[in-house]
This record gives C-alpha cells, sequence and structure tokens, in this order.
C-alpha cells in the first residue's frame, strides 16, 4: 500500500510538471486579457508597467502554474538573467577544505541568490585565482559560457586592476565589494571604519586602556579601515596605540602569532580585537596556554561573527558583518543599472551590528 501511494504520489508530481511545461506565455496572455508584449514586460520585471496590470498578469501566472523558461528569455532580449559572483578560489577552498565554520559564501549566496529570485535572475559562483597568469583567460570562458548580466566581485578581486578592466571593456555591470576605491564600477563596503570604531569604543567605554588590534591581509583595503577605525578612536581617546598593532592575514595561523606578540609584551594589552574570527579564536588559544582568564583577564572582539565564535567558550563579542545584506544590496544595483544604464554617484555603505557576549568585560583592576 505504501508503494502504491508513493507511486501515485510521484505520479502527480510528474503530471503536474508536465502540465506547467504545457503552459507557455500564450495562456497566461489569454487568461489574463492582455498581450504578449505586456506579460513579457511584466514576467521580465521592465518599468513602466501599471501596478494592476502587473497584479493582473501575476494572477494569471499563479494560477496557470506558469514558469518562465530562462533560456526563452535569453533568446527574446538582450538579457542573459544571470549575475556571476568571483571568489577568490585558494582562500574559498581553503576554508572549505579546513571546515572552520566560516560561512562568507553562505552568506554572499543568502542575500544574492534570494534577491535574484525577486528579479527572476539566477546567481552563479565562479572560483577565480588571480595568482596566476591565466585570468583574463578564465575571465574569458566564463563570460563565454555563461554571459551573465552583471558581476559580483568580492575581496580581494573587488580592487584587481585585471579584473577591472576585463569588466570594464566587456560593458557588463559589475559590484566591487568590499571596495570604496574611485574607478568604475559600483563600490559598496560594510563600514569597516565604522564598526572597528564601534568595537574600539566598547572597549574604551568599559575601561580598556592598552587595546591591541590584529589586523587582516595587506592585499585587502578593508584590513586597513579597520585598522584606521581602532587608530582613530585611540587617539581620541588619549590611548597609545605603539606596539599594539600585530600584522595578520585572517588565518588563525597568523592569528597565533600576533596573539603571542601582543601578550608577550611588558606591558600587554587588556583588550585585542581580531580583524577575523579564526584570528579571534587563536587569541583565545593563546590566552589559554598564557593562563589568561577571558574575559577576567583578557577581552576580546572578532568580526564576521560566524557560527564557530558563537559557540566559543566563552562566547565571543564580534562586528556582524552583513555580508548578505550587502551582495543583495549589490544585486539590487546591478539589475538596475543593466536597465537604466545608471549606478550610483557615490559608495555604498552597508553597516553592521556589535554583538555583545562573555568575551568582554571592564579590565582588571
Amino acid at each position: 500500500a505504501i508503494g502504491v501511494t508513493l507511486a501515485r504520489t510521484v505520479g502527480e508530481d510528474i503530471d503536474m510538471a508536465r502540465r506547467r511545461q504545457a503552459v507557455t506565455i500564450k495562456h497566461v496572455a489569454a487568461e489574463a486579457g492582455v498581450s504578449l508584449q505586456t506579460v513579457s514586460r511584466v514576467i521580465n520585471h521592465e518599468p513602466n508597467v501599471r501596478p494592476a496590470m502587473k497584479e493582473k498578469v501575476q494572477g494569471a501566472i499563479d494560477k496557470l502554474g506558469y514558469v518562465p523558461s530562462i533560456a526563452a528569455q535569453r533568446m527574446s532580449g538582450s538579457r542573459s538573467y544571470l549575475i556571476l559572483a568571483l571568489n577568490d578560489r585558494e582562500r574559498t577552498i581553503a576554508e572549505w577544505s579546513a571546515r572552520q565554520g566560516s560561512d562568507w559564501v553562505g552568506q554572499m549566496l543568502l542575500g544574492g541568490m534570494l534577491k535574484c529570485a525577486e528579479h527572476g535572475y539566477r546567481l552563479i559562483v565562479e572560483l577565480i585565482d588571480t595568482r596566476t597568469h591565466h585570468v583574463e583567460r578564465e575571465l574569458a570562458g566564463a563570460f563565454a559560457a555563461l554571459q551573465p548580466d552583471g558581476v559580483l566581485l568580492t575581496p580581494p578581486h573587488s580592487e584587481d586592476p585585471v579584473i577591472i578592466a576585463f569588466l570594464e571593456k566587456q560593458g557588463v555591470p559589475f559590484a566591487r565589494i568590499g571596495s570604496r576605491a574611485p574607478g568604475p564600477g559600483i563600490p559598496i563596503t560594510m563600514d569597516d571604519e565604522g564598526s572597528a570604531r564601534r568595537a574600539t569604543q566598547m572597549l574604551v567605554d568599559l575601561g580598556h586602556r592598552r587595546i591591541g588590534f590584529i589586523a587582516g591581509a595587506q592585499e585587502y583595503s578593508l584590513s586597513q579601515r579597520r585598522a584606521d577605525g581602532w587608530q582613530d578612536v585611540m587617539g581620541e581617546s588619549g590611548l597609545p596605540v605603539d606596539g599594539l598593532l600585530a600584522q595578520g592575514d585572517f588565518s588563525h595561523a597568523s592569528g597565533l602569532v600576533g596573539a603571542r606578540a601582543l601578550l608577550s609584551r611588558d606591558e600587554r594589552p587588556t583588550a585585542i580585537i581580531a580583524s577575523s574570527d579564526q584570528m579571534a579564536l587563536a587569541t583565545l588559544d593563546v590566552a589559554k596556554e598564557m593562563g589568561l582568564e577571558v574575559p577576567r583577564a583578557l577581552s576580546v572582539i572578532s568580526f564576521d561573527n560566524s557560527p564557530a565564535i558563537r559557540y566559543a567558550n566563552p562566547s565571543i563579542t564580534a562586528v556582524d558583518q552583513p555580508i548578505a545584506d550587502t551582495v543583495s544590496r549589490a544585486v539590487e544595483l546591478i539589475i538596475a543599472m543593466k536597465r537604466t544604464g545608471e549606478g550610483p554617484e557615490e559608495a555604498i555603505r552597508v553597516s553592521g551590528d556589535l554583538i555583545a557576549r562573555e568575551s568582554t568585560a571592564p579590565p582588571p583592576s
């Protein structure tokens, strides 16, 4: 009986899929009582469609179960309905292989895919390695296969001159996430400097006077902006920064080196801000090996707010990077620019939150 029921269910699903495939744009136009051109404009999210007409057509689509064919959409006009996201190959594969809990790509997909779906687009991710001499060839291959309507660049690709020059030559709109440098494309940041300022100010307000900072990879301009935010608040508060800045590269290993250097000083910091979750976790490890209890003897603040630091012991206060919101906004701007040919006049900034947890407290008396 169970097998018969299952067979019926599968059969019904197949029949439903076939019926949906059989429904065409002509059926939708007839149901709504409008022209084929009007249905096409609604499906393609074109401007100047009256709300009442859009609602009428959408009602017919929902009633008939019509699913637009992206292939047909691509053939009918100059758009492919694909947004291409370029992520750093080496770092992405290293994080996936290590299974360290980084959720950058997951958050990127969350924001990008949902926003693409709202506009009838699809998001495709390609891993590109700028450390080779074949960048342009890789990009040319991706463009030949996909013909994307727009491109999302994530750090460090956001400021790579070879990639930016290639995209400018292709004439497609693109967003440069994590960059506010002048030039082609839409610059959009997560307010790195402001986030570092808020984190530093929180520690100052708790009474800390020696606050260390472990910076991220130098190839990312956002690393310098975070360090600048820390340094600005320290200066405004009349606090020293000499010997309190350690250079890392976002990795756990570099966090170990940076934290040991800071905590081995004669006048060690009573708090450390780490520019990534992995470096913050490394700081906890170093504090433990040196017998420093967190947060009684040392406060720690992180950037990113990935799952790993939420379940650390103690849980770590963190800057919550608005990755999904930033990518969602970038997709929205790319689609708008594809439609109108115009982008924003200034860099876009999406601010995150500072989430207090167990790793921060007033300094030891």
